[in-house]
């Protein structure tokens, strides 16, 4: 049986209800994430052929419902110039498919110095891409990375049966 999180992140990011990132964004506003006074948000990227099927990142249409609630700037600062879909991958896989595989947009380097990032995301898995984003926020200068994402999912086997992440 799918939980209710599970099938509101499966229709936001493969169904294209877009516009259910409006609920699920404002109840990741509601959650208090210790920032300094100055943060940002920045939204995790898809791959831009992910992208050109659902039309839309569901990271980005929930990141702006929580930028616009909560009053933080939206940084679009990072990039995704290759990969490949991380669904049915097991959590190796899914570290050695996107480590390095994200970018900081070129010159945006200023609007995440010194700064608090709020990395956000629709869902956890193993952790692979946020610890990707998060290392090349930080080495563009960024004084701390916390990630706020709507659900955490159990990750895949390769056989596809669900398994404690550990």
């Amino acid at each position: 049986m799918e939980s209710p999180a599970d099938a509101l992140v499966h229709a936001l990011k493969y169904g294209g209800w877009r516009d259910l990132g409006e609920m699920m964004g404002a109840r990741m506003a509601a959650v208090p994430v210790p920032v300094g006074g100055d943060p940002v948000i920045v939204p995790v990227p898809t791959t831009e052929q992910r992208r050109r099927e659902r039309g839309y990142n569901q990271a980005e249409v929930l990141a702006r419902v929580v930028a616009r609630l909560r009053g933080i700037p939206l940084v679009d600062g990072l990039e995704r110039p290759g990969g490949r879909s991380q669904v049915r991958l097991n959590p190796q896989e899914r570290l050695s498919n996107v480590m390095g595989s994200f970018v900081l947009r070129s010159g945006l380097g200023s609007c995440i110095r010194e700064r608090d990032v709020i990395l956000l995301d629709d869902v956890l898995t193993t952790g692979a891409t946020a610890l990707s984003a998060t290392v090349a926020l930080s080495g563009g200068g960024a004084r701390s990375v916390h990630l706020l994402t709507f659900a955490r999912a159990i990750p895949f086997q390769a056989e596809g049966r669900r398994h404690s992440p550990n």
